[in-house]
């Protein structure tokens, strides 16, 4: 199992896994670092995908001088690797929102977690990320994103996923091919809240959303997702006449 990387805002850099298994024409899992003094892995992939991902890591900053781990929500693509990536790497501290601490993360982290508080930003020196909390967007109770402010690159973690093996970075449209693979998989909690939230991320107004599965993509991120959010408030519409 090989990754590839491809940097798709400066000093951010994709590490995508291709699944071919997955889907009607397979599915990839990105993991996203970025490149500071004091470097941050957003998701850690499957445990199984530690080889493929940790040289990946090493080849742009050096394996043993990762210092962060985030993470959306408590799920094994999402940090399935952390405690790997912790053994690796002597400096590194998983830094995640209230929730995923004390209901996961406080025991099932190899050393305690960083705490992040609703807006909290972190100097990593040369990038700057604030975590925002979105509960139950994508999915969890405990589901949070990042936001690095130098490049306005948002980490959506699931939103937006797109199926096959399409290009690393778009700038075409992604709000249908995520529409599509919402219908075939189901995967986002569809609330009350899940359009706020979501309207919520597009007033930051990123300039690129990396996402884990599919294609990132550069151009209005808060057009993209506000268009998103159009469609998950018909989607509570349609639930709603149904039952």
């Amino acid at each position: 199992m090989d990754a590839t990387i491809d940097e798709i805002a400066s000093g951010i850099y994709r590490i995508s896994t291709w699944v071919d298994a997955i889907g009607p024409n397979g599915f990839t899992f990105n993991q996203f670092l970025i490149d500071a003094e004091e470097p941050f892995l957003f998701h850690t992939g499957h445990p199984s995908m530690y080889a493929a991902t940790s040289a990946a890591v090493d080849a742009v900053v050096g394996l043993d001088r990762l210092r962060w781990i985030g993470l959306s929500h408590y799920e094994a693509d999402e940090c399935g690797a952390m405690n790997q990536f912790l053994d690796a790497s002597r400096s590194a501290e998983v830094a995640a929102g209230a929730l995923a601490c004390m209901v996961s993360l406080n025991e099932m982290a190899a050393r305690p977690p960083r705490m992040l508080g609703p807006d909290e930003v972190v100097d990593l020196g040369g990038k700057r990320v604030r975590h925002i909390d979105t509960p139950h967007v994508p999915h969890s109770w405990d589901a949070g994103l990042l936001y690095e402010e130098s490049t306005g690159t948002l980490f959506s973690s699931d939103l937006l996923t797109n199926l096959g093996r399409p290009a690393a970075l778009v700038e075409t449209d992604i709000v249908e091919p995520a529409m599509e693979a919402e219908r075939l998989f189901h995967p986002t909690s569809l609330t009350p809240n899940t359009a706020p939230t979501i309207r919520r991320l597009a007033a930051v107004a990123p300039t690129t959303i990396a996402v884990m599965h599919g294609s990132s993509f550069a151009g209005d991120g808060g057009a993209t997702l506000n268009a998103l959010a159009d469609f998950y408030e018909q989607e509570l519409v349609t639930a709603q006449q149904l039952a």
